[in-house]
């Protein structure tokens, strides 16, 4: 029963590591900023055409959906309004 205390003891001393100490939160911030810049140089932009012809192509189908969402809702409203007459 002994030798299990200890070798708990042991244990914990191993396991715990000194912790590294952080760096200034101004140096850690302006290191993400960097970070960011180097990343947004690595995206491949898309050109002003092909951004409006994606655009159109979204607007096209929402107004689609809109079309389809509000005939379905006045049908709807059709049909409860001939249930509440009866």
């Amino acid at each position: 029963m002994e030798k299990n205390k200890e070798t708990k003891v042991v244990d914990k001393k191993v396991q715990q590591k000194p912790k590294a100490k952080k760096e200034n939160i101004f140096k850690r911030f302006f290191k993400k900023i960097k970070e960011v810049f180097s990343e947004i140089k690595k995206v491949s932009w898309p050109s002003f055409s092909k951004v409006l012809k994606q655009t159109g192509v979204v607007v096209a189908v929402v107004l689609i959906f809109i079309v389809i969402i509000t005939l379905i809702d006045t049908g709807l409203i059709a049909l409860l309004n001939l249930i509440r007459k009866v």
